[in-house]
């Protein structure tokens, strides 16, 4: 029974040691993560953009892997509804901004 125990235990204690060292690892490795500075995520959007919230988080998930990036919501013909709420979600957060989209329309 003691061999038992003690297996259990070096066993436990190599997976606390391995999940220390891979955190730190993975602290070090991720620390320098290159700023791009001006790297804009542009969504076109028109009529009533109804995936429009759904586009934005999965934008602000993007994000998180691309630091110093902006989302830029481009107006190319939305609804007063869904400029509105274009408007609000750029309002409630600094790195998104509402701008024309004539630019972008091809």
């Amino acid at each position: 029974m003691g061999l038992l125990q003690d297996g259990v235990i070096a066993f436990f204690s190599a997976v606390g040691l391995t999940t220390v060292v891979w955190f730190l690892a993975g602290a070090f490795l991720h620390a320098g993560r290159p700023v791009i500075p001006g790297l804009l995520l542009v969504l076109p959007l028109r009529g009533e953009a109804l995936a429009m919230e759904a586009d934005v988080r999965e934008l602000r998930r993007a994000r998180h892997s691309l630091p110093g990036s902006k989302i830029v919501l481009a107006d190319c013909g939305l609804t007063e509804d869904a400029r509105a709420l274009a408007r609000y979600l750029a309002d409630r957060e600094e790195s998104i901004v509402l701008v024309d989209g004539e630019p972008f329309q091809m």
